[in-house]
């Protein structure tokens, strides 16, 4: 397994490379000046031409690439036009909210979606099963941003139960939360079900039954464990997609993470920032899809990694 885990993680490298190349190409390619954006409205020529030459956008583009290659593989992700700080500061500061707030969604993801999956493939066909399939696709199709308006016009603005923006306490977490889990509540439902519908129906789980074991034992230790793989490589394709929402989600509560601090770089077209940023967001979701594979091994031991 160690030799596994350190090829995936010699992998990276060509990987993340590939995707600066992108980023650089993309950012670059897109109408308007950022030193003149940096500089502000009431800067002079001159005072443009001075940033040009001290973030090196004066020389030819594939030096730029190159200078900016080889600060990032000393740690260095640039340093921002608007904040004047080292890119790889400001993430560190933003980079626990967003942690926080998709270690939170995915919590509720999972701990409110399996279960009603279990329960709704143990009743197949009753008025329970239909209305967790009716909450399955009502939460997969409502827009993330439609949802966090939605509870923050109720348990803000008319219950104020719960603070409408910010970062703090636990209940600054809630809604921000619930907005970018809720969807994957339902998918995970939905996925949970069709797969507990597939293993109860196997010879394996009609022989314990036969066995007389307990219905829990056959559920849980029998059918879940085996329905439980395809679950775990959800979980790794729904953590790349649980990031992009959370861009909209921290926007719309103004929670300080990393998805707020790129939207307002893009803005302002701080492209050391929103590659730094983006690079982020790549690493993270490879290093999860890599901590989902060694998972498989826990599950299900008959897997090996040579």
């Amino acid at each position: 397994m160690i030799a596994y885990v350190l090829r995936r993680l010699l992998g990276l490298i060509p990987m993340l490379v590939g995707v600066s190349v992108a980023l650089f190409l993309v950012l670059h390619a897109i109408p308007g000046d950022p030193a003149q954006l940096a500089a502000g409205p009431d800067a002079t020529e001159e005072d443009i031409d001075q940033i040009r030459t001290n973030y090196g956008l004066d020389r030819p583009l594939h030096v730029q690439y190159f200078i900016y290659l080889g600060n990032l593989l000393q740690g260095d992700l640039g340093t921002s036009f608007r904040t004047q700080r080292p890119v790889a500061e400001d993430i560190a500061r933003t980079l626990p909210a967003t942690a926080e707030l998709a270690a939170a969604a995915m919590a509720i993801a999972l701990l409110l979606g399996v279960p009603a999956g279990i329960v709704s493939a143990l009743r197949p066909g009753t008025a329970l099963d239909t209305a967790f399939t009716t909450f399955s696709v009502l939460g997969i199709s409502m827009p993330g941003f439609f949802l966090g308006l939605l509870l923050m016009l109720l348990f803000a603005a008319q219950l104020g139960w719960l603070p409408p923006t910010g970062r703090g306490s636990l209940a600054h977490l809630v809604m921000p939360a619930i907005t970018l889990g809720l969807p994957y509540v339902a998918s995970f439902a939905r996925i949970t079900r069709s797969n507990m519908l597939d293993v109860l129906g196997e010879d394996y789980v009609r022989t314990a039954r036969a066995k007389g074991l307990p219905r829990r034992v056959v559920v849980y230790r029998h059918a879940l464990v085996n329905a439980a793989i395809p679950l775990v490589t959800l979980l790794g394709i729904y953590f790349g997609r649980l990031l992009g929402g959370a861009v909209i989600v921290e926007t719309i509560f103004a929670w300080p993470g990393m998805g707020r601090y790129m939207i307002e770089a893009i803005g302002q077209r701080d492209i050391h920032v929103v590659q730094g940023t983006i690079l982020v967001f790549a690493l993270a979701i490879v290093l999860v899809n890599l901590a989902v594979d060694l998972l498989y091994g826990l599950i299900d031991p008959r897997i090996s990694y040579r």
